[in-house]
């Protein structure tokens, strides 16, 4: 020990004065917001580096694992988590099949998707569940809106089977303020459905019977922050309404679990989760509950759809490891990995064994299950809790001060600001300053989609009812427009000559080849062929040799310098094909006169300048 304390202090205390004027020397006059500071969708700021100063006077950071207010996970020891695969019951000896299988090979959460109300009646149950045992595994059933009298079906079956009640755990998906949300209708008599229901579940303790989805706010593009604050205000109004009806908070509380889902950011991700159940903590202690308990939030996390694409689904794999990562990270009690075809409507064997192995690979390989709180006393993770916490009750008392979650989606006010968030990030896309890789960048000239079975997918899912009282929430997908460009392009070439852009490089051969691999990926967005060439001595030639390859389209990729002659050149040898000018130079104005009128450049909205050259390539 001795010699270890030698060895500390002989490394004198840096300060942080003395870091920012290194990190100053060497930007070499670069502007350092610009440079080093990420300006996250939700309006705070991510610093370069972290230092213990910045989590200084955080009064929650002193708390253990397993102790209020839990930010540091519900648990003392270890890092847990349950992995979770749903199941489409279609026909119940199929289902039951499946799930046998799926628990052989090492899931330990069940989910049941029942599409119709009349498919989960006694006898389906029990055909569905008769060979498995309910104390292991957790069992979840996803049913339609205003179904929560599942739950009582399964109760039956239970007590018929002689299982301790006390000992078999789950959830059904009993959601009427999340279903009104996403058909923007309102049903109260679900509302009373439910009281009934968790009066005559409160033998199951281990049973969650109200799902808050905060996935339909992910999925519909709201922010980490708003996710959070929306699931907490809907929370809060659920435990206000049963409080009303004379439940005990540590009754109602016990009943609720949240489901949320997860996005590609990464340390963000994890930080939501524990702000999340310290949020919770400090909702539900002023109920007055009477058991520390109560408090814990139960969560269980999903992979998120809106960032998923049709094209190129292998990268989807990659989104979905760093995002089950997060789940895990962040202390989430159970975790769906969504197969990396999902998007296409219908998921095969495979992708499904791989999103499994995707969690055992963590727990198995990687351990993330044996560390308690893993991101806990990092300065990083711990300055995101504090921020999305700050962040997130900013929300939260707002949507109050509207007179809670259902007021203010009546007003508009929950779809206006998820709009605006939304759109937002579409005009990141739309500039490429944001990535949807192997959609807005690097497609995969190669891969090819024609099936009419994609048309019904290329739409955003819109729950609402006939006669809504309000606007609902939609969820859609960032890669849709993207993908309806090149599905266009996909569906026309399967009977007619591909459209072919060319590259015309002339001129300083650094600036040329730089945009033309620009040029080369802007295209290949809208499934076009792209021709690339290491440069022609002359405009003259790339001309012949564009027409010898049949092109429809030509970029042509110079230096701004060398633009004024250039193009005018090239426009003049070209008639039936469309001239494009890679770049915005200072002699546009001049160029246009000449009657150039197409450029491209890093500030082109990218999906209406391709549906503007697909509409005149493609008749």
């Amino acid at each position: 020990m001795a010699e270890k304390e030698k060895l500390f202090t002989g490394f004198k205390s840096v300060s942080t004065k003395e870091w920012e004027e290194v990190i100053m020397n060497d930007l070499k006059g670069r502007d350092y917001n610009k440079s080093l500071i990420w300006n996250t969708y939700e309006g705070f700021k991510v610093f370069p580096y972290y230092r213990e100063e910045n989590i200084r006077g955080l009064a929650y950071t002193g708390s253990l694992p397993g102790e209020f207010p839990y930010v540091r996970g519900n648990n003392k020891c270890g890092n847990s988590w349950l992995i979770r695969e749903d199941i489409n019951v279609e026909a119940t000896d199929t289902a039951k099949a499946k799930a046998i299988e799926l628990l052989n090979k090492g899931v330990d959460s069940l989910g049941f998707i029942f599409q119709s109300a009349g498919m989960m009646t006694p006898e389906n149950l029990a055909e569905l569940l008769n060979d498995i045992c309910l104390t292991g595994p957790e069992i979840n059933f996803i049913c339609p809106p205003h179904q929560s009298k599942y739950a009582l079906i399964y109760r039956d079956y239970i007590t018929r089977r002689n299982y301790d009640k006390a000992s078999v755990y789950g959830s059904v998906s009993a959601d009427p303020l999340g279903s009104m949300a996403l058909s923007g209708s309102i049903d109260n008599s679900a509302m009373d459905e439910l009281s009934d229901v968790i009066r005559d579940m409160s033998d199951m303790p281990g049973f969650r019977i109200i799902t808050v989805h905060g996935t339909s706010y992910a999925n519909s593009g709201a922010t980490i922050v708003q996710e959070l604050a929306l699931a907490l205000a809907q929370g809060t109004e659920y435990l206000i309404y049963f409080t009303d009806q004379g439940f005990k908070i540590d009754e109602i509380a016990g009943k609720i679990k949240f489901n949320f889902g997860i996005s590609g950011s990464y340390f963000p991700e994890i930080a939501k989760l524990r702000a999340a159940r310290l949020l919770w903590a400090k909702i539900v202690t002023a109920f007055g509950p009477e058991e520390e308990n109560s408090a814990k939030l139960i969560s269980h996390s999903v992979t998120n759809l809106i960032n998923k694409t049709i094209y190129d689904p292998w990268v989807n794999i990659l989104r979905t490891q760093t995002e089950a990562m997060s789940a895990a990270l962040g202390g989430t009690g159970s975790i769906t990995v969504k197969p990396y075809d999902v998007a296409s409507g219908v998921t095969c064997e495979f992708s499904e064994r791989i999103a499994r192995n995707q969690q055992l690979l963590l727990k198995e390989e990687s351990h993330l299950d044996k560390v308690a709180d893993p991101g806990g006393g990092s300065y990083y993770i711990e300055s995101l809790t504090a921020s999305i916490v700050e962040a997130a009750w900013d929300i939260f008392l707002k949507i109050q001060e509207e007179g809670g979650f259902t007021e203010s989606f009546k007003k508009g006010v929950i779809q206006a600001e998820i709009k605006q968030s939304v759109e937002k990030r579409k005009q990141k896309y739309a500039v490429r300053a944001d990535n949807i890789l192997g959609v807005t960048h690097y497609a995969n000239t190669n891969e090819k989609i024609t099936g009419n079975n994609i048309i019904s997918l290329l739409s955003s899912d819109d729950k609402r009812v006939e006669g809504a009282d309000f606007e609902p929430l939609k969820f859609f997908r960032y890669a849709l427009p993207f993908e309806e460009l090149r599905y266009k392009t996909d569906l026309y070439a399967s009977e007619n000559k591909r459209p072919v852009v060319f590259m015309l490089t002339v001129g300083d051969p650094v600036l040329r080849r730089a945009r033309a691999q620009f040029s080369c990926n802007f295209f290949t967005v809208a499934g076009f062929e792209v021709i690339d060439n290491n440069g022609f001595n002359s405009v003259e030639d790339g001309v012949t040799a564009a027409r010898e390859r049949n092109a429809d389209l030509i970029v042509l990729c110079s230096s701004d310098d060398e633009y004024p002659e250039a193009a005018p050149k090239a426009a003049n040898l070209l008639k039936d094909e469309i001239l494009v000018v890679a770049g915005n130079p200072a002699c546009r104005p001049d160029l246009e006169k000449k009657g150039i009128k197409n450029f491209i450049h890093i500030k082109s909205n990218i999906a209406g300048e391709l549906t503007r050259y697909q509409n005149l390539l493609i008749n």
